[in-house]
């Protein structure tokens, strides 16, 4: 192989590199929530005890909805830094921000909008008919 040719065949693997880092980075990302169900009745969700179904909490042990030990949302540390609709914490709707970078602070949530979070939580399975265990204590 000649010196073109490597270069050639160099590049050619780079971008399939690229290519492949994208796909895969593209698969990572949140899906969109669904406008019409409430923020906290949707996967992924911000703190323990907030999960929708069985095996849907951080390791997928939980046997019922509510009784995750984990969130399954990206942790970040402050305001505005989540990434998609119900995955900030804090504020009057922990769970429930209406949009990207619209979180008041951190997830997992503090313990004061953890409370209000499942609050919410409970009210809104409730309303929509929806069984749920009893939340997991705080590790």
């Amino acid at each position: 192989m000649n010196r073109r040719e490597f270069n050639l065949m160099a590049t050619a693997a780079f971008g399939g590199v690229i290519a492949g880092a994208n796909l895969a980075s593209a698969a990572d990302k949140p899906k969109m929530k669904d406008p019409s169900k409430p923020l906290l009745l949707q996967e992924p969700h911000v703190c323990r005890g907030l999960n929708t179904c069985k095996g849907l909490g951080a390791g997928k042990k939980n046997a019922c909805a509510g009784m995750s030990e984990c969130a399954t949302a990206s942790a970040h540390a402050c305001k505005g830094e989540n990434d998609c609709a119900g995955l900030g914490g804090c504020g009057s709707t922990p769970g429930e921000n209406k949009c990207k970078g619209m979180g008041d602070c951190a997830v997992p949530l503090g313990d004061k909008a953890w409370m209000k979070a499942r609050k919410n939580f409970e009210a809104a399975m409730t309303k929509a008919g929806k069984k749920f265990g009893p939340a997991p204590a705080k590790n």
